[in-house]
């Protein structure tokens, strides 16, 4: 119920304004913050390695592809909306509401948060940051610093797989990684957890 919700929120906030998502490869990290910030863009996620996908108006996106910042390169997402910045605002509002009386219990596992890659050791802890998340930066980079950190020995990234195990590959070198794209790459999931 959670995510069906959750993707009409976000489905309707993303139709309130013309948004989109470019990726933004290479570049000064600090020279790109103040591009951003002189159209009215935002960082969405911050995925490491050179790699930043940054969300906003259309005309703003289209002004950054025209003049990237030096020694980068936009390239535009084909997305809905500027997800995981303020656009998304009224999703969260609307997700608050929707789990409001969830019972939630704390991990089992390891859980990390993709907020900024500490690791969430209490439930309702997790369902305020996956509210939070809609209109938040997602951390990638972050998260990848706490699993060298804590020693991870491998990744398995489900469905739609594919994204963060590639970055994943450049960051976390020696790490082996598994795409679970279909049912055929779960054997290399079992194996890698074997």
């Amino acid at each position: 119920k959670l995510v069906r919700e959750r993707g009409r929120a976000m489905a309707e906030a993303a139709a309130a304004v013309p948004t989109g998502m470019s990726a933004v490869l290479g570049g000064d990290e600090e020279a790109l913050a103040a591009r951003l910030a002189e159209l009215g863009l935002a960082p969405a996620n911050m995925n490491g390695g050179g790699q930043t996908v940054v969300a906003g108006e259309l005309p703003a996106l289209a002004a950054l592809a025209a003049e990237p910042v030096a020694g980068s390169r936009v390239i535009p997402l084909q997305v809905a909306g500027a997800f995981h910045t303020h656009y998304m605002s009224p999703a969260v509002e609307r997700l608050r509401s929707a789990v409001a009386g969830v019972a939630a219990h704390d991990p089992s596992i390891r859980l990390y948060t993709n907020r900024d890659g500490s690791v969430v050791t209490a439930g309702a802890t997790a369902v305020d940051l996956l509210v939070g998340q809609v209109s938040s930066p997602v951390r990638w980079d972050l998260c990848m610093q706490s699993f060298a950190a804590d020693g991870v020995t491998g990744i398995i990234e489900l469905l739609p797989a594919g994204a963060l195990v590639g970055l994943a590959k450049r960051a976390l070198k020696g790490v082996p990684t598994v795409a679970v794209k279909t049912p055929d790459d779960l054997a290399a999931a079992i194996d890698l957890l074997e």
